[in-house]
């Protein structure tokens, strides 16, 4: 519509144009009229460029009216996109909504009564002072008449022999009328040696030689123990399993799994050696170093029955530069040394009893050998510590005195 106006005027300025030259040849003798002639051409070549300009807009403007159309379309497609998009969502919502719907229904349902939930809860409650007094029974372990000793000295040593690897264990079965040796060389192994007695195993008495035993398992580290005639020990490839085997017949009698231990090391000098068994005047015992605890040690009391957990016990002592450890009368006391090996000393020391303490017990230093141990076992039958000390067996005696003269000194 816009073209047809501007063809329209067209025509008419060059018919104007042409009366105005018809006028012009008839009036060329009157120089006015070619002056208004001049004018009149000056006029009309303005309003031509001015028709040319307004042509050129007008082109301009249909082209952005048809960009805009397409950029119209394109957001109306786009919308299109989202409304179905929200139309799905909605739907999926509406459904979830429905499902939930259905659970709160069925859950109402399930929910019990106000009298049900507050039977529950005197349930709960009655088992929790159940469990805790349990507890508390297991803490109080019972102390002998004789228990209620404490190291005051680590008085002599005696070398019985050398035999075996640089690390190994020996010991005594502590239990009455037994006077057997054990020995298990290594840090990993599936042999014991057993000795009628400490004579037979030095060799200076005409008596059988040692007793063989093979299992049909390898232990780890340098913690065992034999006590009443069964070995206690670390069973290897296993983080935490303990054996428990009779030794008439070699055979596994019983296992279980001790937690928080088989992560670290127990003692940073012996680094094969994650489980430590002990016995002293109470019982069997277990020390292990917990990482959750920053490598300190643990104390954990075992029924040597059944191997059930009786009760255990975080330490202050750390395992860091440790090589050993051994309890008397349920107080651990803890060796160190360094790792080039040195004089052995004990530095620290927990009673569960609480009755003396690491900060008050002084320093106690092994009698002067500069070497290392690779396990140390206390004997509370007749209260010696044997060590394996760098390849050799070894006893050292102690001085035993009551708590209070130990906590006065």
């Amino acid at each position: 519509m816009l073209y047809t106006k501007m063809v329209g005027r067209g025509v008419l300025l060059l018919a104007v144009y042409l009366c105005v030259a018809v006028v012009s040849v008839q009036s060329q003798g009157s120089q006015q009229d070619n002056f208004i002639l001049q004018y009149l051409e000056r006029r009309l070549a303005q309003i031509e460029e001015r028709l040319n300009q307004c042509d050129q807009h007008s082109m301009s403007a249909t082209q952005k009216i048809y960009e805009l159309s397409s950029e119209i379309r394109g957001h109306m497609s786009t919308l299109n996109d989202f409304r179905s998009e929200i139309k799905t969502q909605l739907d999926s919502v509406s459904t979830r909504v429905e499902r939930v719907e259905r659970e709160m229904e069925y859950l109402e349902n399930k929910i019990p009564s106000q009298s049900d939930i507050e039977m529950e809860e005197a349930l709960l409650e009655q088992q929790i002072r159940d469990i805790e007094q349990e507890l508390k029974q297991k803490a109080r372990i019972k102390v002998e008449n004789d228990c209620n000793t404490a190291l005051s000295q680590i008085k002599s040593l005696k070398i019985v022999k050398k035999v075996g690897d640089t690390s190994g264990s020996w010991f005594k079965d502590p239990s009455e009328g037994s006077n057997k040796v054990y020995l298990m060389s290594g840090i990993r192994n599936n042999t014991l040696l057993e000795y009628a007695s400490l004579k037979s195993f030095t060799g200076k008495a005409l008596t059988p030689a040692a007793k063989e035993l093979q299992f049909p398992f390898y232990w780890q580290g340098t913690g065992q123990v034999v006590y009443n005639g069964f070995l206690y020990a670390h069973k290897a490839d296993t983080p935490n399993q303990i054996l428990k085997v009779d030794l008439l017949n070699g055979t596994v009698v019983d296992s279980t799994l001790l937690p928080g231990a088989g992560h670290i090391p127990v003692y940073s000098l012996n680094p094969n050696t994650y489980m430590d068994f002990a016995v002293d005047e109470l019982g069997l015992w277990v020390i292990h170093a917990d990482s959750e605890y920053g490598g300190n040690l643990v104390m954990t009391k075992l029924d040597k029955a059944s191997l059930a957990v009786d009760y255990t016990w975080d330490t202050q002592c750390k395992s860091r530069d440790a090589e050993g450890a051994f309890i008397i009368c349920g107080t651990l006391y803890v060796v160190y040394n360094t790792r080039y090996g040195g004089r052995s000393t004990v530095q620290c020391l927990f009673d569960i009893h609480d009755t003396i303490h690491s900060n008050e017990s002084p320093v106690m230093f092994f009698p002067k050998r500069y070497t290392s141990h690779s396990s140390i076992h206390y004997n509370p039958k007749d209260k010696q510590l044997y060590a394996w000390d760098d390849g050799y067996q070894t006893i050292y005696k102690v001085e035993i005195q009551k708590n209070e003269e130990v906590s006065g000194q």
